[in-house]
């Protein structure tokens, strides 16, 4: 296990305590973990799926987001994120946050922020200037439509998954669904589906359109 996956599942077991001063065992060595990184800022997404996403993207971009002491931590979900933010503060690793959010969680994000002094009177328009990218709905939805339902479809087609679209599609509950809310639906129906295709579709982006909380996030980095 490398140094940074260390440091990612002992930052995700000391949100779990949920509270205000952590294990001084945790504490200890999530900052050795940090400090043999040279870690500079924490990434904060929703979950899993997102994290591949903004990894895949870096390394299209040809950077290792580690070597730039830069680390992606899956929330498990967007209510936690008072507790992971208080983790990276002057009274935890001290370091920078950022992160994805979507339209619907923008306030649980500004309420985390000025709860751990990371800003105060905030608005949704100041997010960004804290390095927080927000998705009109999901990073799937992004991702989608980014690509057009027919280019999602191709790279389901690539995967060997459209035989199995295709009989998804054909389900009495999908039949009148638009198709963008098929595709969404279809990546979530199978544990580690979401995951997959969130690193697939973004590696089939054109680097020169890509989603805009994408490319803000990683141009902030």
């Amino acid at each position: 296990m490398d140094t940074a996956t260390r440091l990612r599942q002992t930052v995700i077991s000391w949100a779990a305590d949920d509270s205000d001063t952590p294990a001084p065992d945790e504490a200890g060595a999530a900052r050795g973990h940090a400090a043999g990184l040279g870690l500079r800022t924490v990434v904060l997404v929703e979950g899993v799926s997102d994290r591949a996403a903004v990894e895949a993207l870096a390394e299209r971009q040809g950077r290792p987001l580690t070597a730039e002491g830069v680390v992606v931590v899956p929330l498990g979900g967007a209510t936690s994120i008072t507790r992971f933010l208080r983790l990276l503060g002057s009274d935890g690793l001290d370091v920078r946050p950022a992160g994805l959010c979507d339209a619907a969680e923008q306030r649980f994000f500004l309420q985390g922020l000025e709860r751990t002094g990371f800003g105060s009177g905030l608005a949704p328009e100041d997010l960004e200037t804290l390095g927080f990218f927000t998705c009109h709905a999901d990073l799937e939805d992004e991702l989608i439509r980014a690509l057009g339902t027919d280019g999602v479809q191709q790279v389901i087609d690539e995967q060997g998954d459209l035989r199995t679209f295709r009989l998804f599609q054909r389900q009495p509950a999908q039949r009148e669904r638009p198709v963008e809310a098929q595709l969404r639906r279809f990546m979530g129906t199978i544990g580690g589906r979401k995951e997959h295709y969130a690193r697939a579709l973004t590696e089939a982006l054109d680097l020169s359109r890509l989603p805009r909380p994408l490319d803000g996030l990683l141009a902030h980095l």
